[in-house]
């Protein structure tokens, strides 16, 4: 029989709790109108943890679920599943948790090998729809691949046997030629310093793959292309096994590592092609764009002073840390050259996109999730929901936003409008959890006019956890 779950551990309740069901919902409730010319499906990933946790739970080892929204002719439907992975079935036998993803130390003693061998991970973290396939990421595990529309499980996919190491959640896909680039971080072995970049063809074919030594072993949870260059940030949270051994923290921000950025071209097959530059202190889970002009790379990311939700190596709390839309600019014409960057927005935000027929070059417009500071989180009385949608004109000044409310808001997706070549003509979709009603809906904007509100809400009668990343399959 199943146990509850800890009243105590934020991760385990409103919002970010679980749901235990799995649903099929068609024809859902629609307030205002769903744009004609919108059809296609959107995916959100996310932890949802099926049975009580073994040891401290964090948000990032729940197991993953997949939900999904499919539009076509002002109509929506709904489904959600759990990925089967291997640990999910494990324990779907057994009625009971039997595996901490976080901790290979803290797992039944039959399973004590199982987090060094597993294939699967948790799936919990992105999708994305390529090459005919659509694939969920956790970043420590190759893909897993489900179906489109039943989101029944398939199975973890290594690309035809030619993946070998992990896949990042936040693949880049070339909007011209439809190449999909990638890399996984520790690529050799937990706790390696190294890096292994990954390109696949328009038809889902790995076609090349790059060992890269890093300066020191760190997660890497995002990266930028550019048309002529791929950078990844080496930024000190860095993984120790010597240190979980011990009793610490397998990962901890360790700032006197310093910032260093791997930047290769993007025609090179070779490692020694690889130029590292240092920057000043900071932190950056997600980036908005990149583009590149006379040798001179721009970089837009949502920048922290240090790195939120990991410790320092003694198990101490990093301290308050809040996200700023900042440039980053490097000069590649200089021997010397050094990464500089500079805030360009005032206001909080996270999850930030751009319109994808313009990802790694010079564009204007973006969008990303916000807070007007009322929402307090329960994890720190310093952290507040993001319950805010902005757009970013990169060419302008004003600021267009929509305030949800006592809400907390997703990653919002930007959707292009069929038949448009315009920059940000399209669709802006975000699925917001109202705390009023515990109850979730998505919210469809016209993207470059937030603050006239969304165009339709369409209702569930449960609501999605807060999750992390979601992706766009056109219809």
């Amino acid at each position: 029989m199943s146990q509850p779950m800890s009243d105590t551990n934020p991760f385990l309740n409103f919002p970010y709790g679980s749901i235990q069901m799995e649903c099929d919902a068609n024809d859902l409730i629609v307030e205002g109108e769903v744009p004609a010319d919108l059809c296609g499906s959107l995916y959100r990933a996310g932890p949802n943890q099926r049975f009580s946790p073994r040891g401290d739970y964090h948000l990032f080892m729940g197991d993953g679920m997949v939900h999904a929204f499919h539009i076509e002719n002002g109509k929506v439907d709904y489904n959600n599943r759990w990925v089967r992975t291997a640990k999910w079935k494990h324990e779907d036998r057994a009625g009971e948790t039997l595996i901490n993803p976080m901790n290979p130390f803290d797992c039944d003693p039959q399973y004590s090998d199982f987090v060094f061998t597993d294939k699967d991970g948790t799936a919990n973290t992105a999708t994305v729809w390529h090459g005919g396939r659509l694939l969920v990421m956790e970043e420590g595990h190759p893909p897993y691949e489900v179906d489109p529309r039943t989101l029944e499980s398939i199975g973890s996919w290594n690309f035809r046997g030619k993946l070998n190491t992990a896949m990042t959640a936040h693949p880049k896909i070339d909007p011209d030629t439809g190449e999909m680039v990638f890399f996984a971080y520790m690529a050799s072995g937990p706790f390696s310093s190294d890096v292994m970049l990954h390109k696949v063809n328009k038809d889902g074919i790995l076609t090349d793959s790059i060992h890269i030594p890093t300066p020191y072993s760190a997660m890497v949870h995002d990266f930028v292309i550019t048309e002529n260059y791929i950078i990844v940030p080496i930024m000190p949270i860095t993984g120790s096994l010597e240190r979980a051994m011990e009793g610490g923290p397998p990962f901890a921000w360790e700032p006197e590592k310093g910032v260093h950025l791997g930047i290769i071209p993007r025609d090179s097959s070779s490692p020694e092609d690889v130029r590292w530059v240092e920057m000043d202190l900071c932190f950056t889970f997600h980036f908005m764009n990149g583009f590149d002009k006379d040798g001179v790379i721009t970089i837009d990311g949502c920048q922290f002073e240090q790195a939120p939700l990991f410790p320092t190596p003694d198990g101490e709390s990093t301290g308050k840390a809040q996200p700023f839309l900042t440039r980053w600019t490097i000069d590649m014409t200089k021997s010397d050259a050094r990464a500089t960057f500079e805030q360009i927005d005032e206001f909080e935000s996270e999850f930030p996109q751009c319109d994808p027929r313009h990802a790694s070059k010079a564009y204007r417009h973006g969008w990303y999730a916000s807070t007007d500071g009322s929402n307090v989180s329960e994890l720190d009385e310093s952290l507040r929901f993001y319950n805010v949608l902005g757009h970013f004109d990169h060419e302008g000044t004003a600021q267009d936003r929509f305030n949800c409310g006592q809400s907390v808001v997703s990653e919002p997706i930007f959707v292009p409008a069929p038949g448009s070549d315009e920059e940000g003509k399209g669709y802006l979709l975000s699925v917001v959890t109202s705390f009023e009603t515990r109850t979730s809906s998505l919210y469809i904007f016209n993207a470059l006019k937030l603050a006239d509100g969304p165009v339709a809400k369409v209702h569930l009668s449960h609501r999605i956890p807060a999750g992390f990343h979601g992706s766009w399959r056109q219809g």
